[in-house]
C-alpha cells in the first residue's frame, strides 16, 4: 500500500497463543511494507519461550520492544502503565497505538489522552468477550469498556460472531468497526501429508476444558475403523486438564488407543493424524482450524464462535459442542466415508484460501490505519 509511512504500537499483554501469532503475523507484514513498528508486552510473566518469541520478532520491531507491568487481573500496574505507554507513545512519535486483548486495549486508549494524540484502534481477540456479564469480573471489565468507546478511533473483530457478542455484552460500539479476519502465510496452503503411522484424529490445542478434550474421549470410545479396529487418536498439547485426562482414558480403557504428545507446533502435527478434530465448547476464531483446514487435513470441528465462518460453504458439516453422541457421528462418518470427508475438505480449504490470506488481512489492517491518521 502506497502513502504515507506510519509509526506504529502494537500492545498485548502476553506473547502467547493466537492474540501474539496475529500481531507477530502483522507486524512482519506491516514492516515488510516500509512502516515502523514497536511493541509494548508484559514484562511480569516472562518466561525463556517468550523471549525467544519476542527476540525472533525484534528484527521487524524497528521501534523496540518495550515490557511494562500488566497484571491479569485488575492490580497496580493497571495505574502505572498507561502512563508509562503514554510518554513512550509521545516519545516515539506514534502516530496508531493498536491495542489487542482485554488489557492491550484497556492500556491503548487510556495512554492516547492529552492534546490530538494518535488514532486508538482496539482489538478484543476473546478477551473482555469471555468475561460472564453476570460475574464481578465481568461487570468491571465490561463498564471499562463503555467508557473507553469514547477513546477508540476504531474496533478491529477477527470475526463477525466476535462483533455480535461485543454488541450484546457491551452495547453497539459508539465507534466505527471492522471484521477483519485472520490470515495465513502462502507456506500455510501447502498440504501436509500424513505419516505412514498416522492415528486417525489428531487434536492440536490446550488441554482444558474449553477446548472439549474430556467431550473428545468420551466421544472416541464408541468410534471404529471400517475394519472394525478401533479408532486412535494423538493429542497435541499440554495444560491444566492433562492429568484428568489420564485418568479418563485409562478409566475408558483407551490407553493403547490415544496419544498423549505434549505441547508441540501446530503445522508438523498434523501429520500425526489423518482427520483434525477441534471440538471446542467455546472459541472466537481459532487459527488451529483454519491452519489444519490450509494444510488440506479433514477437519472436525464444533459450531461455536466464529468457526463457521472458516468453514464457509462447508458449516453445514459443524457439530453442536458439548454433544458426545453427534461428536462420535461426526468422526465415524468421516472414517465410514473418506471420500466425502476428502471431497468437503478441498471445498473448505479453497474457501480459506479465498478468505484468509495473511495479504488480505494486514492490508484491510493497514488500509484502516491510513484512513485514522488521514480522514477524507
Amino acid at each position: 500500500m502506497s502513502g504515507r509511512k506510519l509509526r506504529i504500537l502494537q500492545i498485548m499483554r502476553a506473547p502467547v497463543g493466537g492474540l501474539f501469532r496475529h500481531v507477530a503475523d502483522l507486524t512482519r507484514e506491516l514492516a515488510g511494507h516500509g512502516h515502523s513498528v514497536g511493541l509494548v508486552v508484559d514484562s511480569l510473566a516472562n518466561d525463556a519461550q517468550t523471549e525467544d518469541r519476542l527476540t525472533a520478532l525484534l528484527p521487524h520491531a524497528s521501534l523496540g520492544i518495550h515490557r511494562f507491568a500488566m497484571p491479569r487481573v485488575l492490580g497496580g500496574g493497571d495505574l502505572v502503565t498507561p502512563l508509562a505507554v503514554h510518554k513512550l507513545q509521545r516519545s516515539l512519535h506514534i502516530d496508531v497505538l493498536h491495542g489487542h486483548g482485554a488489557k492491550g486495549g484497556f492500556y491503548a486508549r487510556l495512554a492516547a489522552f492529552g492534546g490530538r494524540g494518535p488514532a486508538t484502534v482496539y482489538t478484543p481477540h476473546g478477551g473482555v468477550l469471555h468475561f460472564e456479564a453476570t460475574s464481578v469480573s465481568g461487570r468491571i471489565f465490561h463498564l471499562l469498556e463503555r467508557r473507553l468507546l469514547a477513546r477508540t478511533g476504531a474496533i478491529v473483530f477477527e470475526s463477525a460472531y466476535a462483533q455480535s457478542t461485543y454488541a450484546a455484552l457491551i452495547g453497539p460500539p459508539t465507534c466505527p468497526t471492522q471484521v477483519i479476519h485472520n490470515g495465513l502465510a502462502p507456506d500455510e496452503f501447502v498440504p501436509v501429508v500424513p505419516d505412514s503411522d498416522a492415528a486417525d484424529f489428531v487434536f492440536v490445542g490446550e488441554l482444558r476444558d474449553l477446548k472439549g478434550v474430556h467431550v473428545l474421549i468420551d466421544a472416541l470410545a464408541g468410534v471404529t475403523r471400517p475394519d472394525g479396529q478401533p479408532a486412535t487418536l494423538v493429542m497435541v498439547g499440554d495444560g491444566a486438564r492433562r492429568a484428568a485426562l489420564e485418568a479418563q482414558i485409562q478409566a475408558l480403557g483407551l490407553t493403547d488407543r490415544v496419544t498423549l504428545a505434549g505441547a508441540q507446533p501446530a503445522r508438523p502435527s498434523f501429520a500425526r493424524g489423518r482427520i483434525a478434530i477441534v471440538p471446542s465448547l467455546a472459541e472466537s476464531l481459532p487459527y488451529v482450524v483454519l491452519e489444519a483446514a490450509a494444510a488440506r487435513l479433514p477437519v472436525i470441528a464444533t459450531r461455536v464462535g466464529g468457526i463457521p465462518e472458516i468453514f464457509g460453504p462447508t458449516a453445514a458439516s459443524l457439530v453442536p459442542s458439548a454433544n458426545v453422541e453427534a461428536l462420535r457421528a461426526a468422526m465415524q462418518g468421516a472414517l465410514d466415508d473418506p471420500q466425502a470427508a476428502a471431497a468437503e475438505m478441498t471445498v473448505r480449504a479453497d474457501y480459506i484460501g479465498e478468505q484468509f490470506s495473511l495479504g488480505r488481512m494486514a492490508g484491510a489492517i493497514e488500509a484502516l490505519y491510513a484512513r485514522l491518521v488521514q480522514p477524507d
